[in-house]
């Protein structure tokens, strides 16, 4: 029997938050022959759960909670399975998607080397948006693993089509032309034959942090139907496609990148809904809770990443809306309105043991002429600390509109730049330079520095420290240009022009990084 819970809120009242950090405290301290023990309290998890409160910003949402079944499946931990030296396996590295993949460098980098280049083939299907080619597009990041000799020698008992370059560490990218690519991250070549997609693909891929399983969501179709989809890494063989007939909004693709949270599987749709999966070995998922909401009327599509800390999941939409849900109940906490479309993940960092969200929009809605809007967020009660408006223009380019603002994730300061944030802004008519990679303080949101670039970004800059733990920013634009600048002051240390739109975001390895871009080529990148 199934069980549906349908709860529509319209409330008129909030409820003050008590701060739960989660840092451990010492409880007491006891002498023994001049040697002094400290007792540490380790949190529990119910001590760290974050209260199921409902803030009054939620009454602007219509909203049902749909369960498969009776069970009310709260989150089971809150330990980050993602946080490991030895492989990146979704967007940005983390719940968190705070981009921080460790990446070290020695003194002052000033090169970019070209340490390899992969050829994808060319899709020339025509789809209702067109021919979509190779390479990768938005959001596009690789996933890289160092695999374990146990999780080798599984892959070669479970039939995995492993070819002879196969090795022990491995970068797996989807592709425009609609199949995913495994390469040996030390020579570029073929790992394993290709896997077939079905349809476009232009987000992240997602591997589950404890089962061999992959998750795909696609982009554009080839062929119907389009949806989202879970394989067996073991033996490439899909063991889930979904998508949803029920949902509140009809376009059924899955740029966001999902992730697994305390045992369970989020994942957001273009067809306004966020689900909760359980996950099984061989890519079998089985929903059990499922979010759909309508602001003013409108049911709008999640392209972004949900973002996580503890049992609450943000996320942004294509009519600007920003949602905290609670992801024991999948009931929203609060929300707030942004000026217009956000496509950007949001990022979460906790400051003096307060979460907090960076976030910006897009020009879009707001018509030729708007504001980029760039907040900073108490992330348990929505609360704006700070904003900046950033002046950007929407372009009619014949063939197709370019919107302005930020579609890129934002980067937020490490080492030397600890108070900084840095993002790439479309500016496009609305300034001299195109794109900007704008530095702003995370104190008060005020702009620091730019840095021009010669065409629009959609790349999500990442950070090397080296062993001075100054920072330092690469970062790509739609020119084909890749940059290196130094964080603390933007100058360029390096500038290499590629000829291809880098639309996709780099999965950062040491003191190298992986990127594709549009055209048919995936790169692995040293900085010297």
């Amino acid at each position: 029997m199934k069980y549906w819970s349908v709860i529509i809120i319209h409330l008129a009242f909030g409820i003050a938050l008590m701060s739960c950090s989660g840092q451990q405290k010492p409880s007491a301290v006891v002498a023994e022959d001049s040697v002094a023990t400290v007792a540490v309290h380790v949190p529990t998890l119910e001590e760290l759960t974050l209260p199921d409160t409902v803030f009054a910003s939620v009454a602007t949402m219509t909203y049902v909670v749909e369960n498969e079944d009776s069970d009310l499946h709260p989150l089971k931990y809150y330990d980050d399975l993602y946080n490991r030296e030895d492989r990146v396996m979704t967007f940005r590295k983390n719940l968190l998607r705070n981009a921080d993949y460790g990446g070290r460098v020695m003194g002052t980098p000033t090169e970019i080397e070209v340490a390899w280049s992969f050829d994808t083939p060319y899709g020339r299907e025509e789809t209702k948006f067109g021919q979509w080619g190779g390479g990768t597009g938005w959001t596009g990041q690789p996933l890289y693993v160092h695999w374990t000799d146990n999780e080798i020698d599984s892959l070669r008992r479970g039939g995995a089509p492993l070819t002879e370059d196969f090795g022990p560490e491995e970068v797996m990218v989807g592709s425009l032309c609609g199949e995913a690519f495994f390469l040996n991250f030390q020579t570029g070549r073929p790992s394993r034959q290709p896997l077939d997609l079905h349809n476009v693909v232009k987000g992240t891929m997602s591997l589950d942090p404890e089962l061999m399983n992959l998750y795909v969501g696609q982009g554009v179709p080839k062929g119907e139907p389009l949806g989202c989809q879970a394989f067996n890494l073991l033996n490439h063989e899909r063991g889930t496609f979904f998508n949803d007939s029920r949902a509140w909004r009809g376009w059924q693709a899955f740029d966001s990148s999902p992730i697994v949270a305390g045992g369970y599987l989020f994942w957001a749709g273009e067809n306004g809904s966020l689900f909760k999966f359980e996950r099984q070995a061989g890519g079998v998922l089985h929903r059990v809770s499922t979010l759909r909401y309508r602001v003013n009327g409108a049911a709008p599509g999640i392209e972004s990443s949900l973002c996580v800390y503890r049992n609450y999941g943000f996320f942004s939409d294509n009519h600007g809306n920003i949602v905290c849900v609670n992801l024991n109940s999948m009931s929203p906490v609060w929300h707030v309105k942004n000026l217009d479309d956000s496509d950007g993940t949001i990022v979460c960092r906790e400051e003096d043991g307060t979460p907090y969200l960076y976030t910006a929009c897009e020009v879009d809605k707001q018509g030729t002429n708007g504001q980029c809007r760039f907040l900073k967020l108490n992330a348990l009660t929505g609360e704006i600390v700070w904003e900046q408006l950033i002046a950007c223009n929407r372009v009619d380019l014949g063939t197709k509109v370019l919107d302005g603002g930020m579609y890129a994730t934002p980067l937020l300061g490490q080492g030397d730049c600890q108070q900084m944030i840095f993002a790439n802004i479309c500016r496009n008519s609305a300034h001299p330079d195109k794109g900007q990679l704008t530095a702003l303080s995370t104190e008060d949101g005020s702009v620091l520095y730019t840095v021009g670039y010669g065409n629009f970004c959609w790349s999500s800059p990442v950070s090397f420290l080296n062993e001075q733990e100054e920072m330092f920013v690469f970062t790509a634009d739609a020119n084909g240009v890749v940059y290196l600048i130094r964080g603390r002051d933007g100058e360029i240390l390096c500038k290499k022009s590629m000829g291809a739109n880098f639309e996709s975001s780099p999965c950062v390895v040491g003191n190298s990084l992986v990127v594709g871009c549009r055209g048919t080529k995936i790169y692995k990148f040293i900085i010297k």
